[in-house]
């Protein structure tokens, strides 16, 4: 009969606890890694970085080929590169060390989407997981702050500045022609006097879209303005140029603030980056090929799970709810 886990680690000898405490800290390591990269949000910079990591040593291999088994849920990977006694020892150990890094990785990213540290823990105003409201400003603006969001304030006497640190926002700006009105988000800048636009951080660009009047989009790449007017809509990059003004319909655009989601075509990263707003706990698409399947509907907010059903039973995924993470396959 197999001995208690804690009678054997009392039982190693110092160089065997060594070796011990060493597997448990590349296995965290790995799960780190996967966790990171399967989170819609990796680089390829990300990906490179992690080759290179597994490409340390055989030690650093085994515990990538491990954590990519314990994620995909087969178990934990054998290894014909170890003797028995070594496959035993990562057996009864790294297992129970990977899913506890995995727990504490995923709650990293929990406590990240919550606000408590990223973007939002250094915002003037934040909304939380499902949470919408106004803010009125001291010149007479207003911003209608969606879900998961935040944004700072900076006015002086010459302009009105502001910044939005996460998450996406309508804009609603009192009419002064001596102190422009600029919201820095991303890269860019959108600049207007008086109008309604609304600005969407998403995973990999920035969304400008006018309600009402005219507004000027610049980027640290490119100074010279875009000019965007009502239902038209400008994206940048990171470290990109703006794109031309593009036909938009403001009101499909902007459904969240009536309580609504309206999807027209849009990949399913962009869906799922909308869905984590409205409910708790990190979705995660586990192959770059999901990311494009193209989403259309309208969705109620009140029911975000609602919105995943829909799509597992539309689209040819399958999900896999767990406690702080929903595995879309």
């Amino acid at each position: 009969m197999t001995r208690p886990a804690v009678e054997w680690l009392v039982a190693m000898t110092p160089k065997d606890r060594q070796q011990h405490e060493s597997d448990i800290a590349l296995s965290d390591a790995a799960i780190d890694w996967l966790v990171r990269l399967k989170s819609g949000q990796a680089t390829n910079d990300d990906h490179a970085a992690f080759a290179a990591w597994r490409g340390q040593s055989m030690e650093h291999e085994l515990a990538a080929r491990e954590a990519e088994a314990v994620w995909h849920g087969v178990g934990v990977a054998g290894d014909r590169a170890r003797t028995l006694e070594r496959k035993e020892r990562r057996a009864k150990v790294t297992r129970r060390a990977v899913l506890g890094g995995g727990t504490l990785a995923v709650a990293g990213f929990v406590l990240a989407g919550s606000g408590v540290i990223g973007p939002r823990a250094f915002a003037d105003h934040v909304t939380g997981v499902g949470e919408q409201r106004t803010v009125g400003l001291a010149d007479g603006s207003s911003v209608f702050l969606n879900a998961s969001s935040g944004f700072s304030v900076k006015f002086s006497a010459h302009e009105r500045r502001l910044s939005l640190l996460e998450g996406q926002a309508t804009f609603t700006v009192a009419h002064d022609t001596a102190r422009p009105f600029i919201v820095e988000a991303g890269d860019g800048q959108t600049r207007a006097v008086g109008t309604v636009f609304d600005i969407d951080i998403r995973a990999g660009e920035v969304v400008v879209t006018v309600v009402e009047g005219v507004v000027a989009i610049t980027t640290d790449q490119s100074p010279d303005p875009v000019v965007a007017r009502v239902d038209q809509r400008v994206r940048y990059l990171p470290r990109g140029r703006p794109s031309g003004p593009e036909s938009a319909d403001a009101y499909i655009e902007t459904a969240w603030r009536r309580g609504k989601l309206i999807f027209n075509r849009r990949p399913l990263a962009d869906v799922v980056a909308d869905i984590e707003r409205y409910r708790r706990g990190r979705i995660v698409l586990m192959g770059d090929g999901l990311r494009s399947l193209e989403v259309t509907g309208v969705f109620d907010l009140n029911d975000p799970e609602a919105i995943l059903h829909t799509i597992e039973d539309t689209l040819p995924v399958q999900m896999t709810r767990l406690p702080f993470v929903t595995i879309v396959r």
